[in-house]
């Protein structure tokens, strides 16, 4: 697919006055030129055109907004004086995979003030003696070269921090969660003993209960027998006395 088209295919029916990002690596430029951006992606922060086989970047429109561009894997040899004067706040450049062979191909990246970071991976400059050196002297205000700063300390990743940071605090609560189910899971166990050991206790306290009520039933029975027994034999003695008193009042009429 041509460049024009893609981005047609990008915009999809959106002002490109509303456009803070635009990618359209492995397109095609018929001319080699930049093709279908206009001076209307007023808000354009990032700029992604990879293999597209660009030749020169003299069309390229003012991007007074444009903070990141890559540029890798074209055929550009040097002429980056547009750069500055059409992305002037630019802070990240790729230039990797192109022909850029001398410093002076990259000399114009001075005027870039905001430049913060370069890539010029394989390209033939970098086969150059003292390579890393003269970049960093030619161009003092880029602090990282190829990921890397001059005591090779390797460039943050903005995008993985990003990651990272979304990892952090997703899995802070999930281990969160994680720990709060285990200790559910203990109290709902802890609960369920403690139930079995309630219910335990109540049914041998239900079990007492009866054994005592038993109990109890035995001994009142016993006491009545004991009565019965008592009465039975008052009664008896009574009937004695009764029958002695009946033979003595016979002996005295006898008399």
């Amino acid at each position: 697919m041509d460049m024009k088209k893609r981005i047609i295919l990008e915009l999809r029916n959106r002002d490109p006055a509303e456009v803070a990002e635009m990618v359209v690596d492995n397109s095609h430029s018929v001319s080699g030129e930049v093709e279908g951006l206009s001076d209307k992606f007023v808000e354009l922060e990032v700029l992604s055109m990879i293999n597209v086989g660009l030749n020169s970047l003299a069309k390229l429109p003012s991007l007074p907004k444009l903070r990141k561009l890559e540029l890798s894997e074209n055929n550009l040899s040097g002429s980056f004086e547009t750069l500055s004067e059409k992305c002037p706040n630019l802070v990240y450049l790729n230039l990797s995979s192109n022909k850029i062979k001398e410093l002076s191909n990259v000399e114009a990246l001075q005027n870039l003030k905001s430049l913060q970071s370069l890539d010029l991976l394989n390209c033939e400059i970098t086969s150059l003696e003292d390579y890393r050196e003269s970049v960093f002297e030619l161009l003092p205000q880029v602090t990282y070269l190829d990921g890397f700063d001059q005591d090779e300390n390797e460039a943050p990743d903005s995008e993985a921090d990003e990651e990272d940071e979304d990892g952090e605090d997703g899995a802070g609560p999930t281990g969160d969660y994680d720990d709060e189910d285990e200790d559910d899971d203990e109290d709902e166990e802890d609960g369920s003993e403690g139930g079995e050991v309630g219910l335990s206790v109540r049914g041998k306290r239900a079990t007492h209960q009866e054994e005592d009520e038993d109990d109890e039933e035995d001994d009142y029975g016993e006491e009545e027998e004991e009565e019965d027994e008592r009465a039975d034999a008052q009664g008896q003695k009574r009937k004695r006395d009764v029958e002695d008193d009946g033979e003595d009042d016979e002996d005295d009429e006898d008399d």
